[in-house]
Formats: structure tokens, sequence, C-alpha cells
């Protein structure tokens, strides 16, 4: 693993880490964008097996994006143009020319290059797995204030139980009462990695308003490359999947893929059937 730091247009810092061939030329390079919450470190398991996957030759890079890790907190200003302009970085010191989206990053994959269309930096392929895009308003944001106000008050329990709720309406944790959610909630955040949450929730709050603010069209993202790669996980919550294939269905010449046992996790995790998929997809 090669550890580096880069510089960003606003005078902040990326901590960027490559797995794999070091020397890997951009077209054998992925660049994978993490989801909300979530730090490259987390991501490291996947990364080393996507390089496996991809074989010699290949790298994969992947960054602490804003107010996560070793990557510094975000801006007074910070929007989707700050993690836009960080992926443009980030590909300017890599080379990369394949990009990989996992959730939230999905979100920042898809409207970084829905931003490069007619630059060089439109890359060969994209991919993107359980894209967190708000569709003609299909992700219910009424929960982020209450969310933001037990973060900003350091009432873990309660904006995790505010969290739950909202990401999984159909569970049977979505019937619990808040209160005793709440409860619940505090004691899971004793663990190793909901301290590691705690630490990034209140950049947390910045990119969900910055990636769901405004509702997203599906006919917008039209001008994505024809190869982009729309991936779901069948055990998902349902929303990924129908957001892919709308997704999809706008994007013409693109391609839908349903991992059958891939769950929302599944690439933190590096589930074989998905890495499998994956390097496939980039390879091909």
């Amino acid at each position: 693993m090669k550890e580096q730091v880069l510089p960003t247009h606003d005078g902040g810092r990326l901590a960027l880490y490559s797995y794999g061939t070091e020397d890997a030329p951009g077209e054998r390079r992925v660049l994978l964008i993490g989801g909300a919450f979530l730090t490259a470190l987390i991501y490291r398991p996947f990364s080393v097996a996507l390089a496996k996957g991809l074989g010699e030759g290949w790298a994969v890079d992947v960054y602490d994006r804003r107010g996560r890790g070793s990557s510094s907190g975000q801006p007074a200003d910070y929007s989707m143009a700050t993690e836009i302009a960080d992926v443009r970085t980030v590909l300017d010191a890599t080379g990369a020319r394949n990009i990989l989206g996992h959730s939230l990053g999905g979100s920042v994959a898809l409207n970084a290059v829905q931003e490069f269309t007619g630059t060089a930096y439109v890359p060969d392929k994209l991919a993107v797995y359980d894209a967190a895009v708000n569709i003609d308003g299909s992700i219910d944001t009424s929960w982020l204030s209450g969310f933001e106000d037990a973060v900003n008050n350091g009432r873990v329990g309660h904006a995790l139980a505010h969290m739950k709720r909202a990401t999984s309406p159909g569970s049977p944790m979505a019937r619990i009462p808040e209160p005793v959610l709440a409860g619940l909630m505090a004691l899971l955040s004793r663990t190793k990695v909901n301290r590691m949450f705690r630490e990034v929730m209140p950049s947390g709050v910045g990119e969900l308003r910055a990636a769901y603010k405004e509702a997203d069209h599906a006919r917008d993202f039209s001008v994505l490359p024809a190869n982009t790669h729309f991936m779901a996980g069948g055990k998902s919550p349902s929303y990924y999947k129908a957001t892919a294939e709308r997704l999809h269905g706008a994007v013409p010449g693109s391609t839908f893929e349903l991992s059958p046992k891939g769950f929302h996790g599944s690439i933190p995790a590096a589930v074989n059937e998905l890495v499998a998929d994956i390097s496939e997809y980039f390879k091909g």
C-alpha cells in the first residue's frame, strides 16, 4: 500500500491510499469513492481484494473524503461542488481512467462525471453500486433536521436512531419507538466501529445535505458515458435497485446488474461475488 497526501484547490488536504501495482497506468487504475460516514480504512479489505481480482498491473486508489480519516474537514462553503473538485484532484494525481462509487460515493461519482462531460476527465469506465441519488425526491430528507440536531447536541443514540428509521423504513427497526431505539443505538455506539462513526457524524450531516438537498432527475444523467454500469444488491433496501433501474433507463448504452446475494455493505465487506463482478466489468 502507498500513502500520500494531496493538496486541494481550497487549501485543504486529501489522504490517498493506493493498492496493487504502484506504477499502474491510468487505464489500469480504478478510483474508489466511498460512502457516507466511511473512511478509506474501512474500504481497505475491498481495495486489496479488487486489486487482486483485477490482476497484475492494476491498482485501486481510495481516498478519505472531507471530514474523515486523515483528510481535512469540510470547508465552510462545502457542497457537492467541493466533492467534484476533490475527485478532479485525485484523478490529476493518479491518472486513473476508471471510477467506482459506493452508496453516497456513487452519488458523488455520478455528479462528478456529469460535470466532466466534454472534458478529458470523463472516465473510460464508470460503475456505481447502490448509488444514493435523490431521484425526483425519492429520498425522504425530513429526518435530516432531527438527525443534525441530535449530532450537534452530542446525542449519539438519538442521531443513530433517526438514521436507522430513515434508511430502513420497512425494517423491524423502524417500528421500535424512537426513545427505545435511541437507547439501543447508544449501546451499539460504544463499539469500535461506532466510535469511528461518531467521529465522522458531523461531516456526515454536511455530505447528506449536499447529496440530497435538491432532487435530481434521471434524465439529468443521460449525458453519462454509454458504458456506465449501474449495480444494486439483491438484499439492499429496494430503493437502490429502483434508482439503478431508473438511471439505467435514462443513460443510453448503460448496463444494469443485480447482485442477488449483495447487501448494501457488500463493498466494504469485500464479498467475493461482487469483487468478481466488478473486476470483470473493469477488465472487460
